[in-house]
Formats: structure tokens, sequence, C-alpha cells
């Protein structure tokens, strides 16, 4: 007989206290009666309630097959990235943070359109226009939109899905910025900037996703927040644009609740996540500091890396949220500030 089953047949039976225990044998100190002891384990007591699965859910997870392929793996550099013959909207896209997202997109091979209030796109926006290269299958385009006009927001995505026969994401990045006490703000502003942060965005948001749950294609929402929606901006008084970035860090998670299961007809999968970038060096910031004086010094010695953000090191994000890299990625928030918010 072994060593090992001599030992194992010396040991008394465990007898638990309760249900969950387990039993642990070893030796305790010499003051200690007895070598045996039974190591209890905490029953679970508050385990987090889930929804309950229907029987035709369940079919439906079954039949379907898995929304990420294997045929990425080993067959080509970054396959997991590439965007190649898909369709993307981008809010806010005519400049600044947006227009900066737009041009990942395009680099991976998507076809995107920007889409802004003003007439015609900013002089950065042609420029842009000019560094995309054909051989890489990506395109960039521009539509004139507000995103509070919802209406015809509405009309725009339909457009656009109908003219590629396609939709596969969106990225919500129009916001604007006002300087002003909260004692002193009235209830017109408030409205006014709650219209494009919050509501603008959230008609956005429908908008591309009533084309994509339509054409059962497995899209991607992201939306633009920011760190501002987890701290107050020392130094900026500016409670509305805080209070509405906050709004939408919750408003991703309710999207994605909604839309990312996949429905028995086929609809569904849409992911949806947040990107909330910390203070970047945009044309809106700009702005805040010609307001503000000592307010860029005061932001650069906030966060642990001593400098503001460029809006081009937001790009791998947004191409990290809108393609099969993160596939198992939804109602989350990257939170990207220079650890701003980690001291």
């Amino acid at each position: 007989m072994s060593l090992c089953r001599a030992v194992v047949r010396r040991l008394p039976a465990c007898r638990p206290a309760s249900i969950g225990a387990a039993c642990f044998y070893g030796t305790r100190p010499n003051n200690t009666a007895t070598t045996n002891r039974p190591f209890h384990t905490a029953p679970l007591l508050n385990k987090k309630q889930t929804n309950p699965v229907t029987s035709e859910q369940e079919k439906v997870r079954h039949s379907e097959p898995s929304p990420v392929g294997r045929e990425n793996i080993g067959a080509k550099r970054f396959a997991d990235f590439e965007l190649a013959g898909k369709v993307f909207v981008v809010t806010g896209g005519a400049q600044g943070l947006g227009l900066a997202l737009a041009e990942a997109l395009v680099e991976a091979g998507g076809k995107v359109y920007c889409v802004d209030r003003s007439p015609e796109p900013d002089e950065q926006w042609r420029q842009a226009q000019e560094r995309v290269v054909p051989e890489w299958g990506g395109s960039l385009h521009y539509r004139q939109q507000d995103v509070s006009d919802t209406a015809h927001l509405d009309q725009l995505m339909q457009a656009i899905a109908d003219e590629s026969g396609r939709l596969d994401g969106l990225v919500a990045a129009a916001a604007i910025q006002q300087v002003t006490p909260a004692t002193e703000y009235s209830a017109h502003d408030a409205r006014d900037m709650l219209a494009v942060n919050y509501t603008g965005v959230l008609q956005a948001c429908t908008a591309a996703a009533r084309q994509m749950l339509a054409r059962r294609t497995r899209g991607t929402v992201v939306i633009v927040a920011s760190m501002s929606g987890l701290v107050a901006n020392k130094g900026l008084l500016s409670p509305v644009y805080n209070s509405s970035k906050a709004a939408l860090i919750q408003l991703a998670r309710n999207l994605a609740m909604e839309w990312s299961p996949i429905n028995q007809e086929g609809s569904g999968g849409i992911r949806v996540n947040c990107i909330s970038p910390g203070h970047i060096l945009t044309p809106m910031v700009k702005k805040n500091f010609e307001e503000v004086p000592g307010l860029r010094e005061k932001w650069e010695k906030e966060n642990m890396m001593g400098r503001l953000a460029e809006t081009s090191e937001f790009k791998g994000a947004v191409l990290f949220l809108s393609s099969k890299a993160s596939s198992f990625m939804t109602g989350g928030n990257l939170l990207i500030d220079g650890g701003h918010t980690q001291w």
C-alpha cells in the first residue's frame, strides 16, 4: 500500500456543520486540542438575480451561431480590427475628437459618414479626407444635420442605410459646452445643452439602432461621454455639461441591456459602450482656456501624465469598441484620462 493511500484511509470522515461547509485537515499550534477541523465557506445569501430566460430565447441562443467567428484566428494580422465593407455614422464629426474617431474607422476600411450641424465641414475635415488611402478600402463623407432636429436625424440615418445597403455602427460624439455658475444657469440654457448632449445622443442612438434591427445587423454604438460624468472638473463651472455626460454613461448601460440580446427573429446583438476621455485639446476646450485664464496649467497638473490629450490618442479606443476585438463587451465605459481620476 502506498503512503498516500495509508494517509487517506486513516483520516476520519468529515461531518460538516452546515450546508456549504468543506473539510480542512491540517496541524494546528500545540495549544490546540484537535488536529482536524471543518473549514466553513460562506453560503451564497445575496446571489445576484438574473432575468428569467424563456424557452424561445433558449432556442435562439442554441440555434444561432456564435457572433464571433473563429475564421480570423491566424488568417490575417489584426483581423479582429478589420472594418472593410462596414458603414458608420459619426455625429459631431466635422472637427475635433469626432473627426479623429471617424479617421480611425476609415483607416480600418470603414465607410464613414460624418454628421454635424455646420453647412460645410471644418478645414480639418478637408485635410482628413485628403489623408484617406483608397487602397485601404475606407472612405470619408459629410452630411449636414443638427442632432437636436430629431425628425430629420432619423430620416438621414435611414437615407445613409438605404444608400449603402447597411449600417454597422454609430459613434455619438456631438456635444456643446457652456461655462456658467449654477446659480446663473437659465432653464432655457439648460434645455439647449441637454437637447444636444443628451436628447440628441439618445435620438442618434435610437435612429441608428432602428436601421440595425431592421436589417438584423450585429452593430455597435459608441457614446462619447467624459470623465466629467464621474468627477467635477476643478476650475470649470459647467454643472449641466457634467450632468449630461453622467447621464450618457447610464444611458449606455440601459441601451446595452435592451439591444445586446439576440431576439427570436434574429435582430439584436447590438453592443453599446462609452468612451470617457479626460481633458483633450479640442476647439471646445481651447475656448474654455480663453474664458478661464490659468485653466490649462491647472488641468495639466491634475493628471498623472502632466499634460492634456491629443484627439488622435482615442483612435485605438473607438476602433476597439467598433470592431470584433471587443465582441464580448457591452454596457461598458472606457475611462481614458491620463490618470486624472485615479488619485
